[in-house]
């Protein structure tokens, strides 16, 4: 792969999936250096390939994580990919995850008070910040990956499960407002599944086990308070994997606001699965309803 000449440097916090790769790949695209630290057990070997430079740290240990980007000079940061929650509900995660003085700082300083996405994804920027280390929106750096509106396949929602998107959109916005998840399936105008802390994924699953006869809509949206540094709405193949295994038919995903990764081949398999991906708005839900 060939890159432009780099002239400036913009570090990378990388967590688990595809998206790390594909910011660090844009970044260089348009001729940054990208130094990478990504998370240990969750963040993909192949970012040692293609990051300028590549280190990894334990998920408790942001004082080396600040340590290592201070001695790349990098001052600014992006964060990418998912950070997997669940261990912090382990009965013996203080011995797992062994966290250094600055993840007690933070978590006692600035995230005491609840367990939440955006408390703790928050807190780490205000951490970070005590180092003059400043977070910009991954999406400056690759704003392609935005889905744009619309059918994004040849098979469309048939009128019940347009129904079951009308229904379900304003819950999957509540839903983020609360800062619980930004998903739900729902079929036959009933909420089979909330995507919490297990992740989009898993909550498809779940869903396949509670809706046996399949045919169920997955309603993906950002908050409405959604803070671009982090936690975008992400779908990718693995999602079309997961609603293909669970019996998932509709995919409705908000325009402008989901990152979409891998979508040439993304659509073709959505096509070849028989799954339909539709990219709207509230306001176009809000005028399909009063039509």
């Amino acid at each position: 792969m060939k890159f432009e000449k780099k002239t400036r440097r913009i570090g990378l916090l990388a967590g688990s999936g595809r998206f790390p790769i594909v910011a660090a790949q844009s970044a260089r695209k348009q001729g940054y250096e990208v130094f990478g630290v990504g998370i240990l057990g969750m963040a993909s070997d192949e970012l040692a390939e293609i990051c300028d430079g590549y280190n990894t740290t334990p998920l408790a240990r942001v004082g080396r994580a600040i340590k290592l980007f201070k001695r790349a000079k990098i001052d600014r940061v992006i964060m990418a990919g998912k950070i997997e929650k669940t261990v912090l509900f382990d009965p013996f995660r203080m011995f797992r995850l062994m966290p250094d003085w600055r993840t007690l700082h933070m978590w006692f300083r600035y995230a005491s008070e609840n367990k939440k996405d955006d408390t703790i994804l928050l807190a780490v920027i205000k951490e970070f910040e005590r180092d003059n280390i400043y977070f910009d929106s991954a999406l400056n750096y690759c704003p392609e990956l935005l889905v744009k509106h619309g059918f994004l396949t040849r098979l469309k929602p048939n009128q019940p499960q347009w129904n079951d998107i009308h229904f379900g959109w304003d819950i999957a916005k509540e839903m983020g407002r609360l800062d619980v998840g930004q998903t739900i399936i729902v079929n036959d105008k009933a909420v089979i599944a909330v995507e919490a802390i297990e992740g989009t994924d898993a909550a498809i699953r779940r869903a396949g086990l509670l809706c046996k006869r399949g045919g169920f809509t997955v309603i993906k949206v950002a908050k409405p308070q959604q803070d671009s540094r982090f936690d975008v709405p992400t779908i990718g193949m693995q999602t079309l994997h997961s609603m293909h295994e669970a019996g998932g038919k509709v995919l409705a995903i908000e325009s402008g606001n989901t990152i979409l990764l891998d979508q040439e081949d993304f659509m073709k398999l959505a096509d070849k699965l028989g799954i339909s991906v539709v990219s709207l708005n509230s306001e176009e839900l809000k005028m399909r309803s009063a039509a």
